[in-house]
């Protein structure tokens, strides 16, 4: 499986070191490299992009900007000196957020995580069917598979397909977040973000605006969005941090 990708940077050394970090990955095709959203808005109406490495502040027209104007956008990740846009990078589906300097080991990761959201979409032809009190059945590859709500730590959603993840399994359904929202509303479920619905029992510590889980032996970090903080800090009766 090859990504095509492109790089968008204003800095010429910034250039050259993500340039560098795909040349050492066999799954990345680099496209073009671009200096402004300008050019890299060219190269989108002429090639066939798979992933957008995104710088952030550059002159004219922001990383954000430009992703907010492009109406189906690949996959993005985000390369920045500047944490405070974590949070609304996530918001804009953002598949990984980058602070400079990266490091090879962080940048693979990142890439790992965009492979994966491809394979998730060659995969995604499970269904949610029959939700009981405790349990709901999801019909895949031709088998009706019972998950038990308590064994799931967090669902995420990716467009018109959820991941449901458990400890050390997940499940890939057709089903809008809204819909599945509705279901599990009465349950033990909240939505914290437009793309994550948790588990509250699993939640381990809630930081600033990100929560906690552990996900095989490791803590998971999930951002909570502005429009959900008060619900969900009101829910477990935890005064606003």
């Amino acid at each position: 499986m090859t990504i095509k990708t492109i790089i968008v940077d204003d800095e010429p050394l910034a250039l050259d070191i993500m340039e560098s970090f795909v040349a050492k990955m066999p799954n990345l095709e680099l496209v073009e490299r671009c200096d402004n959203a300008i050019s890299a808005m060219e190269v989108l109406q002429n090639k066939e992009v798979d992933l957008i490495f995104l710088d952030i502040q550059m002159p004219q027209i922001t990383g954000i900007e430009f992703l907010k104007s492009l109406r189906n956008p690949p996959m993005v990740i985000f390369t920045t000196a500047y944490p405070e846009y974590a949070l609304e990078g996530f918001e804009l589906d953002a598949v990984d957020y980058l602070l400079k300097p990266i490091s090879l080991d962080r940048f693979m990761k990142a890439v790992n995580k965009a492979a994966e959201r491809i394979q998730i979409k060659k995969q995604s032809n499970s269904t949610i069917e029959e939700i009981g009190e405790d349990y709901f059945f999801v019909k895949s590859d031709k088998k009706l598979i019972k998950v038990n709500f308590n064994d799931i730590l967090y669902i995420e959603g990716l467009k018109d397909y959820v991941i449901i993840r458990m400890e050390n399994n997940r499940i890939i359904a057709l089903q809008t977040m809204k819909s599945l929202e509705d279901k599990l509303q009465a349950l033990n479920f909240r939505r914290v973000h437009r793309s994550f619905i948790v588990n509250l029992e699993k939640i381990q510590a809630i930081d600033g605006n990100s929560l906690e889980l552990m996900e095989k032996g490791q803590v998971k970090s999930i951002p909570i969005g502005k429009n959900y903080r008060d619900e969900l800090l009101d829910l477990i009766n935890i005064k606003k941090l």
